[in-house]
């Protein structure tokens, strides 16, 4: 009797487990290597940047970027090399040390056309629809985050200061908060 229960036991532990598990590998990973979550929003440090097809220089260079401040999704880490993922879509490796946890966001780029007018958005006094718009601002220019409050973003963008609504950025979550 004593090892009937025993085994019982077991087969419960076993099964509990077996439960658990596959809940626990179906979650995508809170956080990399670093400590830090992942997926995040990142910025490039330089002007010249290699994104490589893997971690590490001995892989191809799949695309230089050369704008300073340009926003990157972080999806993976690998040792110092982070996969990241443009605005674009482009994937590849940047090695960390080129990227900051500077936020910046592009703006509206989803709606550059090739041989079409540059798309404007106005940013705003304050964060309202009804707010006056201190400049208009293209797509595909760079802001620089200052604060998101899940609606709208305060950003600098050169000399000017105001906000944007935080659907029209690409470089920040819908919905994500920041300080």
């Amino acid at each position: 009797m004593q090892v009937t229960v025993g085994l019982v036991l077991q087969v419960l532990l076993v099964s509990a487990v077996s439960l658990i598990a596959p809940v626990a590998a179906a979650q995508p990973a809170q956080t990399g290597g670093s400590g830090f979550p992942v997926p995040r929003f990142v910025s490039l440090k330089s002007d010249r940047v290699n994104m490589r097809k893997g971690p590490g220089t001995d892989y191809p260079t799949a695309w230089v970027y050369r704008r300073a401040g340009l926003p990157l999704e972080v999806i993976k880490e690998f040792e110092g090399w982070r996969q990241v993922r443009d605005a674009d879509g482009a994937a590849g490796w940047v090695l960390q040390s080129f990227l900051s946890g500077r936020r910046t966001a592009l703006v509206l780029p989803w709606d550059i056309k090739p041989g079409a007018p540059v798309p404007k958005v106005a940013l705003r006094r304050d964060d309202s629809e009804r707010a006056r718009a201190v400049a208009m601002i293209e797509a595909g220019v760079i802001a620089n985050l200052t604060s998101c409050d899940g609606r709208w973003c305060r950003v600098n963008i050169d000399k000017f200061q105001g906000y944007i609504e935080q659907k029209k950025l690409w470089g920040v979550y819908e919905g994500e908060v920041i300080n």
